[in-house]
């Protein structure tokens, strides 16, 4: 699975008199089983490792440096020599942190500096690997003649070789008469001691095959490896053969082709199984720990841009936005923010569907160094202003149908500006003429509306201003959202979520899906990107992979239905009742769903028989995942192909650690296949709620420990089943275990008579509220039948019936709002 270096690629100080820095690209998981250092050759650069980065640096922590004056590395001060280059490597492994020994591997020239570390630094080396190396180096007389250009000619070469030399010609001419030419290793290699690996191909095009046949022999503890053909760029043209050769080397790989599991022997591995026991279920290509770069999450669409510019980024009915023109709109917008008198870290209210402007609110606010805080569009007026005041937004992006509202939230908060916009922005100009048409009604009220200097159009807004990105700095500890919780037990809270914190989330979310390729895939977004759910698994995700995004305001299923026939979407995170209402749509095999090939499902429980009809029907595969907004919210999935387990949101996902915790004493852990609260560990954790320190303090345990709320159960192979939530249980009256909705829930479902049943516990009695199908059974009946069926204890004391739950928009029963029910059912 293929990562952005770049993402991972930092500068490193290694020198202040003079300034100079090394560029390094580096990739560390937690829990390596070693460190990987990776040397190019003579006018090479970090990226030429790609593979091996890509490879080691599932298990391992892997960096690979751009030598002085290569790639974006500060050039050499005077008179420069080998024994420069090897005390700035080891100054940048100091700067980095690296004290334990790594295997140095090193191709070409490069593989004459890892012998030169050796030699001076033997204590420091597990292994030492050589590629395409030779003793000396003797370049073809027309290489040579270049590098005795004089300075102003390779001043002049420079605009036509920078595409295949990474470093400029007259820093070149410098590294060959001082270092390349002078250096002789055949002594340095018969006094090699440690453990050395010689790679080489069958024939190479720079030097000669006796040349590099001398290397292995000259080594006494060498082992020599030929992996066939190769042009000299072995770790380019044998990429497999030569990660093969490494692994086979050090003794890490699998045993046979069949021993899938062999490489879990190691001690690290092992190690981490033991105390994670749900890693065994891992699939092959998901590594147990990720590595978070060291990036804000608006790295991702830079990314996107760099590596993508013209592939389609959103699909919103028919119009299409690049990612280059979707990058342009988002700086435009982050410009505009900034002229608007935006500082870092302020707030920035976003308040929309689904829509591209949603996007380039949520980039624009994040480039511009604001916060993004969302709630959902549903959210009703006085809890909006609510929110509004408690996160002390200063610019509010919302939609122009709720114009009527604008005059009370400006009078109840501190806003100073309002920018509105409409669905008809981003439309196809056919059905942006229909739109602006049947919006003229709203078009007169908003007349009086913007003749106010602090509200602004959004269009024009953009236009006004430059598509260059602003130039702030953005950290990763600096927050980047305030995510207001669905409320479904207490009301709503800010959950403070940082550029890091998010980047986690996606990075292991979206290794969570290994089989999805870069720029290739087309994400169905139904989920509203303003609710953590969607933002992660509908927005940052794809975003990261480089795929279109095919937008949908809200979910209808004939509409879904047509869209999914027209763009064919590959990848679709949704909700349960969403999968039941495309599985149980009249025709829906002829809108060609077979396209969809990975569906994650959260929120709520997935039903097998959902499971199994939406998995015929696409002939993909539908898990059942976990989260919350406190984790970004990400931290639970089934394995898309692996173990899946029928009622249990699976095992953690990389780099989380989860655990159950008693119900009344959270420092203490359960028995294993007992009830109590999930607790999880990982670098998605929120830092906590805003401006709500008692409650983040109840939340996140001293050492570091997020308390969900939920309670579950875990089993052997570590996967964790759903009971209730914690602030929904409670104590009958009589001394003994808690007591559970579900407990009462699953008995009223046996009656055949009953649709839908929630149980709230009212003053510590339980109370039914139930959903009728088209005979309603009467009460007396449920509570008798539950008589029959429960202890005295759990016997509803109250049976109210209702044509509906109030839930969230992903369907969740909101619980205190049923409590408000049974009041006003008890004053009438």
């Amino acid at each position: 699975m293929q990562i952005d270096l770049e993402l991972f690629r930092r500068g490193v100080i290694i020198s202040q008199q003079p300034r100079r820095r090394l560029w390094v690209i580096d990739i560390a998981p937690d829990h390596p089983q070693r460190t990987f250092v990776f040397i190019h050759g003579f006018a090479g650069h970090a990226g030429q490792w790609v593979y091996q980065l890509h490879h080691f640096s599932m298990q391992n922590r892997a960096v690979a440096f751009d030598l002085p004056g290569h790639g974006g590395s500060d050039k050499s001060t005077g008179r420069f020599n080998m024994d420069d280059i090897v005390n700035d490597i080891a100054s940048a492994l100091e700067a980095l942190g690296i004290n334990t020994k790594i295997v140095l591997v090193g191709h070409s020239f490069g593989g004459a500096i890892a012998t030169e570390f050796a030699a001076k630094y033997s204590d420091r080396l597990e292994a030492l690997v050589l590629t395409a190396t030779t003793g000396e180096f003797k370049l073809h007389p027309l290489y040579r003649l270049g590098l005795n250009l004089p300075q102003p000619l390779l001043r002049l070469a420079n605009p036509f070789t920078h595409q295949w030399l990474h470093a400029s010609p007259v820093m070149l001419k410098q590294w060959y008469h001082n270092i390349l030419a002078k250096w002789n290793g055949w002594s340095l290699f018969r006094n090699l001691t440690l453990p050395t690996l010689v790679i080489r191909g069958h024939r190479d095009f720079l030097f000669s095959k006796t040349a590099f046949d001398e290397v292995a022999r000259n080594i006494p503890t060498a082992t020599e490896v030929n992996v066939g053909a190769s042009g000299h760029m072995v770790i380019l043209e044998r990429r497999d053969a030569v990660n093969r050769a490494i692994e086979q080397f050090l003794s890490v790989s699998p045993r046979s082709w069949r021993d899938k599991n062999s490489h879990t022997a190691t001690y690290p591995r092992t190690e981490l199984i033991r105390q994670r026991p749900w890693l065994s279920h891992y699939e092959d290509r998901v590594p147990f720990t990720i590595a978070v770069p060291k990036v804000p999450m608006q790295q991702f669409l830079i990314s996107a841009v760099r590596r993508f510019p013209l592939r389609t980024a959103i699909l919103f009915e028919g119009y299409r936005l690049t990612y280059r023109r979707l990058n342009h709109e988002v700086n435009r917008f982050a410009n505009a923010l900034r002229s608007l008198g935006l500082d870092k870290g302020q707030r920035v209210m976003l308040i929309l569907p689904n829509l591209p402007q949603l996007v380039i609110g949520y980039f624009g606010t994040l480039k511009a160094g604001g916060i993004a805080v969302f709630t959902l569009p549903i959210t009703k007026p006085d809890e909006l202003i609510r929110q509004t005041n408690d996160a002390d937004a200063r610019i509010l992006l919302i939609l122009k149908d709720f114009a009527h509202l604008i005059p009370d939230i400006l009078a109840q908060t501190n806003l100073r500006h309002v920018i509105l916009t409409d669905a008809g922005t981003y439309l196809p100009f056919a059905k942006r003429l229909a739109f602006r048409f049947s919006q003229r009604k709203v078009q007169s009220q908003l007349r009086q509306l913007e003749s106010e200097s602090n509200i602004h159009r959004f269009s024009r807004l953009l236009y006004s201003h430059q598509r260059q990105s602003p130039d702030v700095e953005v950290l990763p500890e600096d927050l980047a959202t305030i995510q207001y919780t669905g409320g479904t037990t207490a009301a709503p809270k800010g959950v403070l979520l940082n550029h890091r914190q998010l980047v986690a989330n996606t990075i292991q979310t979206r290794h969570w899906i290994p089989d999805a390729q870069m720029g290739r895939e087309r994400f169905l977004c139904v989920l509203p990107f303003s609710h953590s759910y969607g933002l992660t698994t509908g927005l940052n995700v794809p975003i990261a992979l480089g795929a279109t995004l095919i937008v949908k305001p809200r979910f209808q299923v004939k509409d879904t239905l047509k869209t999914i026939k027209h763009y064919r979407p590959t990848i679709f995170p949704g909700v349960p009742q969403m999968y039941v209402d495309i599985s149980n749509y009249p025709g829906v095999r002829k809108y060609g769903i077979s396209s969809i090939k990975a569906c994650i499902s959260g929120s709520a429980p997935l039903p097998i028989e959902v499971q199994e009809t939406f998995e015929k029907l696409t002939h993909g595969r539908l898990v059942e995942g976990y989260g919350l907004t406190e984790a970004s919210p990400v931290t639970h999935a089934n394995p898309l192909n692996g173990l899946r387990k029928v009622g249990s949101i699976g095992i953690p996902i990389p780099s989380t650690e989860a655990k159950v915790v008693d119900l009344t004493n959270s420092r203490k852990e359960v028995p294993l296949g007992q009830i109590g609260e999930l607790a999880v560990r990982g670098p998605q954790v929120m830092v906590g709620y805003w401006n709500d320190p008692q409650a983040t303090t109840k939340t996140i345990t001293k050492d570091g420990w997020l308390l969900t709320g939920d309670v579950v159960q875990m089993d052997t192979d570590g996967y964790f089943r759903i009971v209730a939530r914690k602030a929904d249980m409670w104590y009958p009256s009589k001394p003994g275990e808690p007591a559970f909705p579900r407990d009462v829930e699953e008995v009223l479902y046996e009656v055949p008579q009953v649709k839908e049943v929630a149980v709230a516990a009212i003053a510590g009695a339980p109370v039914a509220f139930v959903i009728a199908k088209d005979q309603r059974p009467s009460a007396e009946a449920l509570i008798a039948y539950c008589k029959r069926r429960l202890p005295p204890e759990l016997v509803p004391c109250l049976i109210i019936f209702l044509d509906d739950f109030p839930r969230t928009f992903i369907g969740k029963v909101l619980r205190r709002e049923l409590a408000r029910r049974y009041a006003q059912y008890h004053a009438n």
